[in-house]
């Protein structure tokens, strides 16, 4: 099946005191790169870019619930990677624009529970830490706009 050439970027956050917040990051496998991110994945026919997000972060970590779930109203494009994934997308598909929003889970939720095929650890930092962590101007900038909503 091939892919939709559109994806999303959700970060997650935690609220440890009432003046502190904590960001997941998740470290991709390094067969997959080895970067930090928040989760990211594509989205299936039929599905909104919304519904998408939800299901992907349930996979990804195993959170179901939410304090809040916001669309940043931040999207930018990126070139695809054609040597890498291009068989995964249609022949004419040359970018990828991906959506990104923010969710809030509360305590209670635990630890994520990763998929060591697609993450191999995960760290709870602040904000300055995750932005040092973060490999692209794109995500750093899509958590510093979840970061002043909050």
């Amino acid at each position: 099946m091939v892919r939709l050439p559109y994806q999303f970027l959700v970060y997650i956050c935690r609220r440890p005191t009432p003046h502190s917040t904590e960001y997941l990051l998740l470290k991709r496998a390094t067969a997959r790169g080895g970067f930090w991110q928040g989760v990211t994945g594509g989205v299936e026919i039929g599905e909104t870019l919304i519904q998408a997000a939800r299901r992907e972060v349930w996979e990804e970590t195993g959170y179901q619930r939410f304090i809040s779930f916001m669309p940043l109203d931040f999207r930018y494009s990126y070139p695809l990677d054609r040597p890498r994934w291009g068989h995964l997308y249609a022949p004419e598909v040359e970018t990828i624009d991906e959506e990104c929003f923010g969710a809030e889970i509360g305590l209670d939720q635990g630890e994520p529970v990763l998929d060591p095929k697609e993450h191999e650890q995960y760290r709870w930092v602040d904000v300055q830490q995750a932005l040092a962590l973060l490999t692209w101007p794109e995500n750093q900038e899509a958590l510093r706009r979840f970061a002043d909503r909050l």
